[in-house]
C-alpha cells in the first residue's frame, strides 16, 4: 500500500458565498493530479462578493485567517496556497508570512498572459479597473496590460446567470480584441471555466483565470516562498486563536 503523504495546496475563496467556492472546486478539480491534495476554505466574514476597495481590504485580513486557521490544523504542511479571487486580496502580506508559494488569480493569469506578449482583461464589476491597474503595475505587468473591459454585471451575478453571461462576456471579448493585444483574460472566480466556452467565439487565446492560477502554481511559476517557515512578524492581540498560536519572527 502507498502510503506517501500528497503535497496538500490550499485554495482560499475570499468571498463569503459558498457557491464561487463550489464553482472553483468544478473547475479545478478535475486538473488535480495524483499525489496531489487540493484543500478549500470560504472566507468566514467580509462580503459575499468583492467588488470595491473596502471589500477588497476585508478579503485581504479574510484571506489571512483562513491561512491561520487550516495551519492549525493537524494536516501536512502546505506546498503552496491559491488566492481565489481575480484582485488577490492579501497576496503580499500572505507571501510573507507563508513558507510555501503562494500567488493568486489575477498574478498566476498576468504570468500566463505575458508570455503571450500584451494582453487585456475582461471582468465583471466597473470598480474593479483602477484597482487590476494598480495590482497589475505593482507586479510589473502594467505595461504589457493595454485594455480593461468590465462588464455591468459582477461576477457573482455572471456565475447566476450563465446563459446572460455568455452573451455578455462574449462582447466584452470583442471589444477587448480591437485593443491590439496577444491573448484576453477572462478574470474572475465566477467566471471560471467560460473561457473554454466562449474560445471558438474570439480568435485571440481566451485565459480561465482559475485555472491559471492552479497551473502556475503547481508548475511552480509563482515567485518563490521566502523562508520555509510559516509565521508572522507581528505579535497579535485581541486575534483569533489560530493567529496567536502561529509563530512571530523577529523582523530583519
Amino acid at each position: 500500500m502507498d502510503t506517501t503523504t500528497p503535497r496538500r495546496y490550499l485554495l482560499i475563496n475570499p468571498n463569503t458565498n459558498p457557491l464561487t467556492t463550489q464553482r472553483l472546486q468544478d473547475v479545478l478539480q478535475p486538473l488535480v493530479p495524483p499525489g496531489v491534495r487540493l484543500d478549500v476554505a470560504t472566507a468566514r466574514f467580509g462580503a459575499p462578493y468583492i467588488a470595491c476597495e473596502a471589500s477588497h481590504a476585508v478579503a485581504a485580513h479574510a484571506c489571512l485567517d483562513a491561512w491561520a486557521a487550516q495551519r492549525s490544523l493537524p494536516s501536512p504542511a502546505l506546498h503552496g496556497v491559491l488566492i481565489g479571487c481575480f484582485g488577490d486580496p492579501g497576496l503580499f502580506a500572505l507571501r510573507e508570512v507563508s513558507g510555501c508559494q503562494v500567488t493568486g488569480l489575477a498574478e498566476a493569469s498576468f504570468i500566463q498572459a505575458a508570455a503571450h506578449g500584451s494582453f487585456a482583461i475582461v471582468t465583471g464589476g466597473e470598480r474593479w479597473k483602477p484597482m487590476l491597474q494598480r495590482l497589475a503595475n505593482s507586479l510589473g505587468y502594467g505595461a504589457q496590460l493595454r485594455h480593461i473591459e468590465t462588464v455591468t454585471p459582477t461576477g457573482a451575478a455572471l456565475l447566476a446567470d450563465p446563459e446572460m453571461a455568455l452573451r455578455s462576456l462574449g462582447q466584452a471579448c470583442e471589444n477587448a480584441a480591437r485593443a491590439d493585444v496577444a491573448c484576453i483574460i477572462l478574470g474572475g472566480a465566477g467566471l471560471a471555466g467560460y473561457a473554454q466556452r466562449l474560445q471558438n467565439h474570439c480568435a485571440l487565446p481566451l485565459i480561465d483565470s482559475a485555472q491559471a492560477g492552479w497551473q502556475v502554481l503547481l508548475q511552480q511559476q509563482a515567485p518563490a516562498a521566502s523562508t520555509a517557515r510559516d509565521g508572522f512578524f507581528s505579535p497579535w492581540h485581541g486575534m483569533p486563536h489560530a493567529f496567536m498560536g502561529l509563530p512571530t519572527r523577529v523582523a530583519t
